[in-house]
């Protein structure tokens, strides 16, 4: 790490070489990168990431822009900014060296491709170990380095499926469905950046690099947390889907109101008095049916309808007003856009506006934590496939002029 690093990026002076693509390995190394490490994503050189043609939406390209096509997609915005883009075939041994001088100049490698495959371009751990003995070198798969699953191509849907989360999410008398974002790709590339940090802090120690194995199936199994607990302690089945509703706590789901929905969450028997008295059924507090929370969940069904009969005769608006102040915990159910212009979101400033070269003016979701002294956060827009190619080779690895030009010459760069 060089000595020049600036204070308020915690990552500053570190160097990520980013062999990773679709969302669980871009992830990790944006957190990376908005914590001020330096990212060089590698690409190939004339598809790029996966995720730039997964559109529409696209952001479209701005009057006057050579670039062709409806634009730079949505998905690839929303995961690599703060980062560099070097367009690189492996298929060229120049790019296989290319990738050799790059290690040896960098403090962490980050790749998502299955167990194995980069041994034939000798970019598996044990080449670049050697190369580079300090180098942290981190692998995302599907279902990990070893077990009977590990050569299987692993998809956050296929994890989520066989990994207990589909049984557990959806309506109590629905089928199973998958989380409505690729959960498991995001905590995946979460566990992994933490898991970077703690190698990085090791190093610190003993000067020596490691081998970091992750994969989405555990950090799926992991994440399953209380259920999974009470399933080991119990040692029977979960039980199943609950929708918003809680297997233990009632009530604790999402009513309908005049014009959407509303979350109410009686967790103990005092805030259901709180939610008793909001709703103008004060006798509920003492009704042996629903005064203590196991009678409630006892008689589940009967409350939750009561409860609704209720609740559609006012706007969601109007409920969130009656229990402004009450100490009881509701929320509005809200689609993805009236949460990004929600008054709490722009109070917390987590949307922010890039300039992009060539899109124009762009938004993101900002970097959620805040700290007291570092200012971590989004620095740079997302790139185009291979903007920092010369960068790169000429600056970092001191490749000159003509050389760049022979190696683009063969298809080995873009």
């Amino acid at each position: 790490m060089g000595s020049t690093a600036d204070t308020k990026l915690p990552l500053a002076g570190y160097r990520v070489l980013d062999m990773t693509r679709v969302l669980a390995g871009p992830y990790c190394t944006q957190i990376l990168g908005d914590l001020g490490a330096e990212i060089i994503k590698i690409e190939h050189p004339t598809r790029g990431d996966d995720t730039r043609a997964w559109g529409p939406p696209y952001a479209p390209y701005k009057a006057g822009s050579e670039q062709k096509g409806p634009g730079e997609s949505a998905y690839f915005l929303g995961a690599n900014r703060n980062k560099k883009s070097l367009g690189l075939s492996f298929q060229h041994p120049e790019g296989v060296e290319i990738l050799h001088k790059l290690a040896a100049k960098c403090d962490i490698l980050v790749e998502n491709y299955l167990p194995g495959s980069l041994k034939k371009y000798d970019m598996d751990f044990e080449t670049i170990h050697r190369i580079n003995p300090s180098l942290i070198y981190a692998s995302i798969t599907g279902y990990g380095q070893t077990g009977p699953y590990a050569q299987r191509a692993g998809y956050d849907v296929m994890v989520e499926a066989e990994f207990g989360l589909m049984h557990i999410t959806g309506n109590r008398d629905g089928p199973p469905v998958k989380v409505g974002v690729a959960v498991t790709d995001l905590t995946t590339g979460l566990y992994t950046s933490n898991s970077i940090m703690a190698a990085l802090l090791a190093r610190a120690k003993t000067g020596r690099g490691q081998h970091i194995d992750v994969a989405l199936s555990d950090c799926q199994t992991v994440t399953l947390a209380n259920i999974a607990s009470s399933c080991l302690v119990s040692g029977e089945r979960d039980t199943g889907r609950w929708g918003t509703a809680h297997p233990s706590i009632v009530p604790y789901k999402s009513f309908k109101t005049k014009d959407g929905d509303v979350l109410l969450g009686g967790g103990n028997d005092r805030l259901f008095g709180i939610l008793c008295d909001g709703l103008s059924r004060p006798e509920w507090k003492t009704d042996s049916r629903y005064s203590v929370n196991s009678q409630r969940v006892a008689n589940r069904d009967e409350l939750e309808a009561e409860i609704e009969k209720i609740s559609v005769l006012k706007t969601t608006q109007e409920w969130l007003d009656v229990f402004e102040g009450k100490g009881m915990p509701y929320a509005a159910v809200n689609d993805v856009q009236d949460a990004l212009n929600h008054e709490h979101t722009r109070a917390r400033g987590m949307v922010v506006e890039l300039e992009h070269e060539e899109c124009g003016p762009i938004k993101v979701v900002n970097t959620p934590v805040k700290y007291s002294h570092s200012t971590p956060g989004v620095r740079t827009p997302p790139p185009m496939l291979g903007q920092h190619t010369d960068e790169v080779l000429g600056g970092l690895l001191g490749l000159d002029g003509g050389a760049i030009s022979a190696l683009k010459d063969t298809g080995a760069v873009r």
